[in-house]
């Protein structure tokens, strides 16, 4: 594939979502929340905490977030200072990705066939072919397209996953990279509050180190064994173990998971599958059993914790270099039904968020504009020529794509993701540009925290005793407001409390305090957001 075209479309897929907009909830906000009461000094570098509730989370990726706020928001917006280093981990993740193909496709057991007469692709051009395929796989798997793009830790678990199995591929050509790359790999998995998956894959790219037929990779083990143990040791020092394993799963949960696994993982599980059923009798070979290794992992932690798409998450990039290798024993009908499947489907996607672009700028059609005043009330239509002109640029790639792949000219190995990622990528545009300004109005809670401010005077205390994290990180920042979260917080000395109560039912205010509001979030139906002042007699 064309360098540049590739480039292109990772940049297309890793910038929207970086600039303009809020920190979304639950986990967006709430992570972010931890950084910026670091950089702020609100909190000790040792002991993050929101409110005064300490986080139960890892330190690494929040010290890299915190970093960049206290670098940079002096001159950019926090929220995109902290989201800027996360940004980066997601890039390097799909370079890592590429390379970890690249390095098990110039395996000689990846290898096609040569031919009698040779005629056959060369290692390295080949190697590369299927390096295009993972990353195109990747970048069109449905999982990624939303917690890729957060400013959380499970995106440094990613990286450390990514690195992890770059590691392993690279081990008989990268000796010492590839061992220092396992060990630091190992470690920030752990560090980033995996400790579990971190474990399990040492002792897993141990087992398939101990069997491989390359002396460079079977001496890989006793690094795998030190990087593991020091994962260990650096959770226990961090105080990251925590059981998260859910304790009964019945029926109707591995019928969730089920259906999680197949939208999180689509397409890329239906391409594994297919490699390793055509590899099934030589699943020790490297370029199956490395990324194997890290795919069952996340399966595993995934299942056990219940059906956990944080943890599915960390699967993603093993699971696009197993389907890399299925697109060489894919026949010709097969690949079309893909390209169709994908043309149609991502056109039809796009379509319907332009119709809906268009009816809530102009009113015409009515109905999706209806829809959206009934959805989220209180939202006010905007106009960015600068969004309308990145989403027709993006609409005319797409449409050039779609002529390009039905085509004729020579074919190619990852002609048959081309479509899938396009279309993911377009889609992913079209939201962060016509539909930014709705999806930011319906997932960041800067509204209700601006109807707070209605009745509390910015910069007071605000007691929110046992309130949700993402609640307490929007006030904190969009506030701003001096929170305390702690379980006994109406007892401080703040003048205003803040509790977020069932809609149907008015709880009597607590002894001490007066209600003087009840505050709706705009695309919230079930609660209501309660505001209290503290009587003056106390």
């Amino acid at each position: 594939m064309p360098r540049p075209a590739l480039l292109l479309l990772c940049a297309a897929y890793v910038l929207p979502g970086m600039f303009a907009r809020d920190p979304w909830r639950n986990a967006d906000i709430t992570a972010f929340g931890y950084m910026l009461s670091l950089a702020e000094g609100r909190s000790s570098w040792l002991a993050p905490a929101l409110g005064g509730v300490p986080a139960d989370a890892a330190l690494l990726p929040h010290w890299l977030g915190a970093a960049f706020v206290y670098a940079l928001s002096s001159w950019v917006d926090p929220a995109l200072a902290a989201r800027l280093p996360f940004g980066l981990l997601l890039a390097l993740v799909l370079s890592l990705t590429w390379y970890s193909a690249y390095q098990l496709a110039r395996t000689e057991a990846a290898q096609p066939v040569a031919f009698a007469f040779g005629g056959e692709a060369g290692t390295v051009d080949y190697a590369r072919a299927i390096a295009d395929a993972a990353v195109l796989a990747l970048i069109a798997s449905l999982g990624l397209l939303q917690l890729g793009h957060e400013t959380t830790p499970e995106m440094a678990q990613l990286f450390g996953v990514s690195l992890f199995l770059w590691s392993m591929a690279a081990a008989p050509y990268r000796v010492w990279r590839a061992r220092l790359a396992a060990m630091g790999a190992l470690i920030l998995v752990a560090g980033s509050g995996a400790p579990f998956v971190a474990l399990a894959m040492g002792l897993g790219g141990c087992v398939v180190c101990g069997y491989s037929a390359y002396a460079q990779v079977r001496r890989l083990v006793p690094w795998l064994g030190l990087g593991t143990l020091a994962a260990a040791w650096l959770a226990w020092g961090l105080g990251v173990w925590g059981w998260r394993v859910s304790a009964r799963i019945d029926l109707e949960q591995l019928l969730q998971i089920g259906r999680l696994w197949l939208w999180f993982m689509w397409p890329a599980w239906l391409l594994a599958l297919w490699t390793l059923w055509r590899w099934r009798r030589h699943l020790q070979n490297r370029h199956v059993s490395v990324p194997l290794v890290t795919t069952l992992v996340a399966l595993a932690c995934s299942f056990a914790m219940g059906g956990s798409d944080r943890a599915l998450l960390l699967g993603l990039p093993g699971l696009a270099v197993l389907a890399a290798f299925a697109l060489p024993t894919l026949n010709r009908s097969t690949t079309a039904g893909i390209d169709w499947f994908s043309m149609i489907l991502f056109t039809l996607c796009a379509g319907a968020l332009w119709v809906i672009y268009l009816s809530v700028q102009t009113g015409v059609p009515a109905k999706p504009a209806a829809n959206i005043a009934r959805l989220a009330p209180g939202f006010t239509p905007q106009f960015s020529i600068l969004a309308l002109a990145l989403a027709l640029i993006g609409t005319a790639g797409w449409i050039w794509l779609v002529r390009w792949r039905t085509g004729r000219h020579r074919e190619a190995l990852w002609k048959s993701l081309v479509l899938p990622a396009g279309g993911v990528t377009l889609c992913w545009l079209l939201l962060m540009t016509l539909g930014l300004p709705i999806l930011d109005y319906a997932r960041s809670n800067r509204p209700i925290v601006e109807r707070i401010s209605r009745h509390v005077p910015v910069g007071q205390c605000i007691a929110a005793p046992e309130q949700a994290t993402a609640l307490v990180a929007a006030m904190e920042f969009f506030g701003p407001y001096k929170v305390d979260a702690r379980r006994d917080a109406a007892q401080t000395r703040c003048n205003y409390m803040v509790r977020v109560e069932p809609a149907n039912a008015t709880r009597p205010a607590p002894q001490g305090w007066t209600r003087i509001a009840r505050e709706r979030r705009p695309t919230d139906r079930n609660n209501l957001t309660t505001v209290y002042k503290r009587d003056p007699a106390r």
